[in-house]
């Protein structure tokens, strides 16, 4: 179970290492603005190695779910990637991304120097604590590999990354972030629950700050996540 300032907010399981499912919850809070990991602690049980972890699980979400008491497990905290095609979709205002969206001033720290788009994109995915997603197509890859991008020497927040990107790519690229996630396309587009989007142009690069608007009404069930607090 999850608390957060002593408030308990999720129920999971790990049906195999804890240490491995731990360390996913801590990689995605460590990246959302208006929470702090000082204020998160978990309390959990093991079970004998002939007993399934899934019945506890499922009766202690029973219970809490009955008194509201476990909000994480139904606003999409555990959601993955929802693909392209939602994109555009308004984010309800419950949704933990929209209570808790992606910080744009976590702390990079790539390799200084020129480098291909690719070697950046990358070593940012890895080092970004929430999903980048770009174009993956024949034609995007060999921009990727063609282009090169200049990282300067001091430290990087993600922000800063997101503008070196759109300045090395050629016109028509826009780089958007969403609540939950960033994502990158050649494209002209804008997206109503976006924080903003940087886009390529001929003159350079332009940021415009997204509408932020948000969704009434609960999480979808298929865009929750498992309750069974499977790896997300």
């Amino acid at each position: 179970m999850l608390f957060l300032d002593g408030e308990r907010v999720y129920v999971g399981k790990a049906a195999r290492s804890l240490q491995d499912r731990l360390s996913q919850h801590y990689q995605k809070i460590s990246g959302r603005s208006g929470i702090d990991l000082n204020d998160v602690r978990f309390v959990c049980v093991y079970v004998d190695e002939d007993l399934d972890a899934a019945a506890p699980e499922k009766l202690l979400i029973k219970k809490y779910r009955a008194h509201d008491s476990i909000p994480w497990n139904t606003n999409g905290f555990g959601n993955k990637d929802p693909g392209r095609n939602r994109d555009t979709s308004l984010v309800k205002k419950v949704h933990f991304d929209a209570t808790y969206p992606i910080d744009l001033g976590y702390r990079l720290s790539l390799e200084p120097g020129s480098q291909p788009v690719a070697a950046a994109l990358e070593v940012a995915k890895r080092e970004l604590p929430y999903l980048l997603r770009f174009d993956n197509g024949v034609a995007a890859k060999k921009i990727y590999r063609d282009t090169t991008v200049s990282i300067p020497d001091e430290p990087m927040v993600a922000t800063d990354l997101i503008e070196h990107l759109i300045r090395a790519l050629p016109h028509g690229w826009q780089l958007t972030a969403l609540p939950g996630y960033l994502i990158m396309y050649a494209e002209d587009r804008e997206y109503a629950s976006a924080l903003a989007w940087w886009k390529r142009n001929s003159t350079g690069v332009t940021r415009t700050e997204g509408p932020g608007h948000f969704a009434a009404g609960r999480v979808e069930p298929e865009d929750s996540g498992s309750e069974s607090g499977e790896p997300a």
